[in-house]
């Protein structure tokens, strides 16, 4: 019997009746003859909302005792969805992270998964009965509870559908699928019928709404992924790995954009080998990803390095770096949070003329500011200020002739 792994999320369950809808969709898959897994998010702002009281009692709240805090909201959908199903006359089960085997390493905030335990899973759907599981959370090998990072409820389905072997893994959220930029930014934004996990992956590391580590396990596993609307049964986006799809095909696929960037500058460090590593490295051993990075040429045998962080992490980045500035002899450590990345994404770029300069003759000629810049062989992303994002976003889209037809 096929399996088929569903994901909806935190704007599709977020009040009983939204609850009770997608319960109906999960019983007719079941009804279709398949197999069902389901994976929820936490309802509507519970996360946020939750973050807000643990930052009014601490500061700065342990992150063990975070994950333990924000892994209740998926717990609440899933017990209900489960519930739910019940009352309709399914047999259905509710699932932590952690009884549903999902084994993690110990980065509270944005752990990994590092295995999946699929017994558990498997006897339940063995016995006919529809399993929910909460995402966004797993568990260390002493049973302490991690979360995956926001939009980790992504991470948690296609892991799933990976583990379990199967058919695909259907992500249902509050848009249609992937489109060719935001559409609350640019209304004449286009709904792809499919995407590569190449592109995609750049996409969704650069702002569009799929957490990128579920696209990287995605692609590693070969699960197709499918990304539709909860509230309408328009067809949606096949994320997939058939190369032959793109073959031949040199285009821009998309605009991302990125609000939550910050940027670090150390001034006046030694142009010398090793200063790089003993300034990120600290960064590293928390888990704090770095993007862009620049390291000016120097006077003096003096330079400048700078690197960009989520918004996020830009408080604990500067606690970590200005001691090794301080040690380094650095004259300063500057900041600047009001920043934004904007990416155009597409196969083929690399070995194309002509992309970059027309991106950035497009943001010149909108008055964007480009800040530092960074490539990939699909991607070309520049460093802008956050007020100038949604002009640069518009600007780009139809720079590239990507408007819907």
């Amino acid at each position: 019997m096929a399996l088929v792994v569903q994901k909806y999320g935190g704007s599709s369950v977020s009040d009983a009746a939204k609850i009770k809808r997608v319960a109906e969709r999960i019983a007719a898959v079941k009804d279709s003859g398949k197999r069902v897994v389901a994976v929820v998010s936490a309802m509507g702002d519970t996360t946020d909302d939750l973050i807000k009281l643990a930052s009014q009692v601490s500061s700065r709240p342990e992150p063990r005792e975070l994950d333990l805090l924000l892994s209740s909201g998926e717990v609440v959908s899933c017990t209900l969805m489960a519930m739910a199903l019940r009352s309709m006359g399914h047999s259905a089960i509710s699932l932590t992270g952690m009884q549903a085997g999902i084994h993690t390493d110990t980065t509270y905030g944005r752990a990994r998964i590092s295995r999946v335990d699929t017994s558990r899973a498997l006897r339940e759907l063995e016995q006919g009965k529809i399993v929910v599981v909460a995402g966004f959370q797993g568990f260390t090998e002493d049973m302490d509870v991690t979360t995956l990072g926001r939009g980790g409820s992504d991470t948690t389905a296609v892991a799933l559908a990976a583990a379990l072997k199967a058919e695909r893994c259907e992500v249902y959220t509050d848009v249609e699928g992937i489109y060719t930029a935001d559409p609350r930014i640019v209304k004449g934004a286009r709904k792809l019928k499919e995407i590569t996990f190449e592109e995609m992956l750049e996409l969704a590391a650069y702002g569009a709404k799929m957490h990128p580590r579920s696209i990287e396990l995605g692609w590693v596993y070969n699960v197709p992924i499918y990304v539709a609307s909860t509230f309408s049964d328009a067809p949606g986006t096949l994320i997939h790995g058939d190369a032959a799809m793109m073959e031949h095909r040199v285009k821009v696929t998309g605009v991302a954009y990125d609000r939550n960037v910050a940027k670090v500058t150390v001034q006046g460090v030694p142009d010398r080998p090793g200063v790089a590593a003993g300034i990120l490295e600290p960064l590293a051993e928390v888990g704090i990803s770095v993007d862009t990075i620049v390291q000016n040429a120097g006077r003096d045998n003096r330079s400048d390095f700078s690197f960009t962080v989520a918004r996020t992490d830009l408080a604990e980045a500067v606690r970590l770096v200005k001691p090794v500035a301080q040690r380094l002899g650095a004259s300063e450590v500057l900041t600047d949070g009001t920043l934004s990345k904007v990416s155009i994404v597409g196969a083929g770029m690399y070995n194309t003329p002509g992309y970059a300069s027309r991106m950035f003759r497009a943001l010149a000629d909108s008055g964007v500011n480009i800040e530092m810049i960074t490539t990939s062989e699909i991607r070309i992303t520049c460093i802008v200020s956050e007020k100038k994002l949604e002009d640069a976003v518009r600007e780009l889209h139809k720079a590239f002739n990507l408007e819907a037809s």
